[in-house]
């Protein structure tokens, strides 16, 4: 009698293979727990690794939108500056009339106020745009993919912001430059894989 045959209903219970217990892999030792899946360096295997450093590039950006905000702080300032001087030439010269290109008369007055008012929404315009940039600048360590595409969105604003700031000669002109930069180095691959990385 032998207990290997299996035929024999009283030898030991075969169990194919495949069935019943988990098989250890290859190479495991006995009585050692053991993963499922293999484990890569960032979780299992398979799962989308991205940069756990900011690339270069992507700090470029971000300090370049902190520059463009500054950049729309100063005009803010420019503008208010520019408000103060056309009330101070509005107390001097007020009261008269102005003649226009087209040879109307126009109360002085009313082209000092007009004058003022367009300042002062540039001025308001500048100090939201400044907050605007803080905002994404702030967000490039944790934000998702709509900081990048948000940040591109900005800077194509911000070059028609330079071109509108040329009057103030360097300003308008730095403005533009940074703005494009940052078009630039934002639709990098690296930037793109920075903020699609995935968050655990």
């Amino acid at each position: 009698m032998s207990f290997g045959d299996q035929n024999n209903p009283y030898g030991a219970p075969q169990q194919a293979p495949g069935y019943g217990y988990p098989q250890q892999p290859q190479g495991a030792q006995p009585g050692q727990p053991y993963a499922a899946y293999p484990q890569g360096q960032g979780g299992y295997a398979g799962a989308p690794q991205g940069p756990q450093v900011m690339p270069g590039v992507t700090k470029a950006a971000r300090i370049m939108l902190y520059a463009i905000a500054a950049v729309h702080v100063i005009v803010a300032g420019l503008c208010v500056a520019a408000v103060a001087a056309i009330s101070d030439a509005k107390k001097t010269h007020g009261g008269g009339s102005v003649t226009t290109a087209q040879g109307d008369t126009v109360d002085a007055d009313t082209v000092f106020d007009a004058g003022k008012g367009v300042f002062a929404f540039l001025a308001a315009l500048a100090v939201i745009f400044a907050i605007l940039g803080i905002i994404l600048a702030v967000r490039y360590a944790k934000g998702g993919n709509g900081v990048r595409v948000g940040s591109i969105v900005y800077a194509a604003f911000g070059i028609i912001s330079g071109l509108v700031c040329i009057i103030f000669y360097g300003i308008g002109i730095l403005g533009l430059i940074l703005s494009i930069l940052v078009i630039v180095f934002a639709a990098k691959q690296a930037s793109n894989e920075w903020f699609r990385r995935p968050r655990f």
